[in-house]
């Protein structure tokens, strides 16, 4: 899992003081101390100010780990204000039951969310996007509809059960984007099957997203 996804405000450091400077003889300016003094920090900082304007990053697999945090981003701003969440989706995957656990917290937010789709969104990962209330691209992004990778290990009667589920949140995920792409659920099921890709362009034109990722400055609400 990319760690860097799911960091939430509280999981970031304080960065350390800086430290004084050492004795130096007379005659002799010290240099002066760096902001960060520590880069290791840096990552953390970053992420932690985006969430102070109401971004949220999401990016890597999208694991169950990875899904409970997300969500608990996603949950803590929309208690703390009414303005609409940015969510920056960048060369996201998930496996199919994370993906459906924060399609579901999308669905009972209170504020809007707008997704902003950088890299290649596919698989599941697509019905995260579609649970945004607004859905754009940046220039570079590339959607491919694909079945999900699947595992599973044990006695014939505990296959077929899971076969079953697996069944019953595909339909959920096909039936979400066919939802917002006003298509049928058998053609995204066909698109699927045989990895169908698109472009930032082709994308609005299937109904995946509205339009192309504008300036809209560091806000979540911009």
């Amino acid at each position: 899992m990319n760690i860097g996804m799911v960091l939430s405000a509280e999981s970031f450091p304080v960065p350390p003081r800086i430290p004084p400077g050492p004795d130096l003889p007379p005659g002799h300016s010290p240099s002066p101390p760096r902001a960060w003094p520590d880069l290791s920090q840096w990552p953390g900082r970053v992420y932690e100010r985006l969430f102070e304007q109401r971004i949220v990053m999401a990016h890597g697999e999208l694991d169950d780990e990875a899904a409970t945090s997300l969500c608990a981003q996603l949950l803590t701003l929309d208690a703390e204000a009414d303005q609409p969440i940015r969510l920056e989706v960048h060369g996201l995957t998930a496996t199919l039951a994370p993906a459906l656990t924060v399609m579901g917290v999308l669905d009972v937010l209170r504020v809007p969310v707008r997704a902003q789709v950088a890299g290649q969104l596919s698989g599941p990962a697509l019905g995260v996007l579609a649970a945004a209330s607004d859905r754009r691209a940046y220039p570079n992004a590339v959607f491919m509809l694909s079945e999900p990778r699947l595992g599973f290990e044990g006695s014939a009667t505990a296959l077929a059960s899971h076969e079953e589920q697996v069944r019953v949140m595909l339909d959920q995920l096909y039936l979400r984007l066919a939802e917002v792409t006003g298509r049928e659920v058998d053609e995204i099921r066909a698109d699927a099957r045989r990895g169908r890709y698109l472009t930032a362009d082709e994308a609005v034109s299937y109904g995946l997203i509205h339009g192309a990722a504008g300036p809209a400055g560091l806000r979540g609400t911009g």
